[in-house]
């Protein structure tokens, strides 16, 4: 399964940190922006809609739209803002990359320690504090749907902090990949017991990182 994973660089993905031919920085900073923002939009509709369903109550019966509409605007901001701190540190290395073609041999050895990375960061506190915050009850008020949506927002990306890691580590464009972590990302907010899913995803992930570490030192 891990064989069939595209590691950053073997399909050239670093280009879609980098401006087209005419292009600006700031032009494609606001285009990757753009891509980011529809790309997690659609891996975080499954479990962003039951979680705003589930709550919508709080809102009261005549106003249950607005509230989900507030929720669901203020989430996708959150997600909006951490695109655009990613964006710096994806173009930096894209560039680098560029600039010195053997950095790309390195890419497996990067991608299989990102992927170790990810999956202990499955077994934080970190991770269970976040984790936890994405199950917590709306709070009542004025902008009560705007405010339950950045905090829902926050802690969802604290969370996928570590599915997110391998994700740009790899091909973070690539089907598959979005699909697997769009999957795993589901299993441990949808599970009863979020936390074990959440290790063993964690363990999951350590495991196929040895595996591709131990790929990327072997001789030939």
């Amino acid at each position: 399964m891990f064989d069939a994973l595209p590691v950053c660089g073997d399909r050239l993905a670093w280009t879609m940190w980098l401006p087209l031919p005419g292009q600006t920085w700031p032009g494609a900073a606001l285009s990757f922006a753009a891509m980011w923002l529809a790309m997690m939009a659609a891996m975080m509709l499954p479990v962003l809609l039951p979680a705003l369903w589930r709550h919508r109550l709080a809102a009261g019966p005549a106003r249950q739209a607005w509230w989900m509409g507030q929720a669901g605007l203020a989430y996708l901001s959150v997600w909006a803002l951490a695109g655009l701190a990613v964006y710096p540190l994806g173009a930096a290395w894209a560039t680098e990359q560029l600039a010195r073609p053997a950095l790309l041999q390195a890419t497996p050895l990067l991608g299989a320690l990102a992927l170790l990375a990810a999956g202990a960061l499955q077994f934080s506190a970190w991770k269970a504090r976040h984790l936890a915050g994405c199950r917590q009850a709306p709070r009542h008020g004025r902008d009560a749907g705007w405010r339950h949506g950045l905090r829902l927002g926050r802690h969802c990306a604290g969370s996928c902090a570590g599915p997110m890691t391998a994700l740009l580590a790899f091909d973070m464009m690539d089907p598959a990949a979005m699909a697997a972590v769009t999957a795993a990302v589901m299993l441990e907010r949808l599970a009863p017991d979020s936390l074990r899913a959440a290790r063993g995803l964690g363990i999951a992930a350590i495991g196929g990182g040895l595996y591709l570490l131990a790929r990327a030192v072997a001789p030939g």
